[in-house]
């Protein structure tokens, strides 16, 4: 449970830097912390439900471009997040591919750093 609160943690801080940062992420009025913790609750049921298939469905484009098109599946990911989050009160909106691409690939660096920060030791 730690370990989950940890992570959704993480994901609504990636979440809101992308938002923060981005020209053309534009985040619905009123948004609050509770909201982005929404967010990453859905942006995590989403790498845990879509991705895997993404992932395979892609095999060969992600192996012909030695890996590069996962960063496609991350735009595709974060602008779904949005999306959904729309549809709940929550979300944000976003105003092309490349804004989602550049939001997509800054929770994906803030992520990677933060859980690297927040490491679990206790293996």
């Amino acid at each position: 449970m730690n370990k989950f609160l940890i992570r959704l943690l993480i994901n609504a801080v990636a979440l809101y830097a992308a938002v923060a940062v981005v020209p053309g992420i534009l985040p619905l009025p009123g948004t609050t912390w509770i909201s982005y913790l929404g967010l990453a609750l859905i942006f995590g049921l989403l790498n845990a439900l879509v991705r895997p298939i993404l992932k395979f469905l892609t095999c060969p484009l992600i192996i012909l471009t030695l890996g590069l098109f996962t960063l496609v599946i991350n735009t595709l990911l974060f602008w779904l997040t949005g999306l959904i989050g729309l549809n709940f009160g929550i979300g944000f909106t976003v105003d092309g591919f490349w804004p989602a691409f550049w939001g997509g690939l800054i929770v994906s660096i803030v992520s990677v750093v933060l859980t690297a920060f927040f490491k679990d030791d206790k293996r």
